[in-house]
Formats: structure tokens, sequence, C-alpha cells
């Protein structure tokens, strides 16, 4: 699969940022996405890896994945960021974990990775902050 086969899915400037959250843990994925809603982004939720995958295959406008690393299903969030990369490199990605090996073989190519629990507010400033726009 390469870039051209794949729409492009950068939102206009002029529309509001949209983030896609990627969590299995139910509680953990409404208590992110709300924050972001209040904080003024569009959020799409998705409850696995594969979910997120099917998302962006849609053609959905996403302008950041924010996901877990360990996810049921055949895409864990590693997959779902070397997905993310292969399809869209500029597309960033901010990873959460609250398992220490995955803290530890964290490799890179994400535009940040928060260690769980993580502070919604730190969530929120960690997207803008890889965005780059300010609240």
């Amino acid at each position: 699969m390469n870039s051209t086969s794949m729409p492009v899915l950068a939102a206009a400037p002029a529309d509001p940022l949209r983030i896609l959250v990627a969590e299995d843990e139910f509680l953990t994925r409404m208590l992110v996405s709300d924050h972001l809603r209040e904080d003024g982004f569009v959020v799409l939720e998705a409850a696995s890896g594969d979910e997120a995958i099917d998302i962006l295959k849609s053609g959905a406008l996403i302008d950041l994945v924010f996901t877990d690393v360990q996810m049921p299903g055949s895409h864990d969030g590693m997959a779902l960021l070397d997905f993310v990369k292969g399809a869209w490199p500029e597309l960033p990605v901010v990873m959460t974990s609250g398992h220490l090996e995955s803290a530890l073989a964290y490799a890179g190519g994400a535009a940040d990775f928060l260690t769980k629990p993580c502070d919604l507010d730190i969530v929120a400033n960690a997207i803008r902050t890889a965005l780059q726009v300010s609240a």
C-alpha cells in the first residue's frame, strides 16, 4: 500500500483539529476523548488498533492519532504506528502505555510517549505540541 492510493487525511486549516483516540479501556478512552472535546478538538474513537485502522482507511479526516500501546486484536498500538507511518509519514502519533516494558521498547516514530496514568492536561498539551498549536 502506498500513499498515492490512500486519501489525504489532513483537515483544512480552518477546520477543527481531529484526533483519533485508540484505547481499549472504555473509561480511559471516554475520559481522554471528553477532555479533548472540551479543549475544542473533534474526536473519533476506536476500541482497538484494528478499529483505528478501519477508520483511517475510510478516509476520515485525522490530524493526529493518540493510541495505547497494548490493545487486543491483530494490530496493537505499535502496529498502528507502523501502519500510520507507512501510509502517512507526516501524520503525528502520540502513544501511551501503563506498562514499563512498552516504554522501554519504544524506539521512536511517535511524536511523543506518555506513561499511564497520565494527567488529561498533559495529554492535551502533548497533542498540541505534536500539532504545533497553542491552547
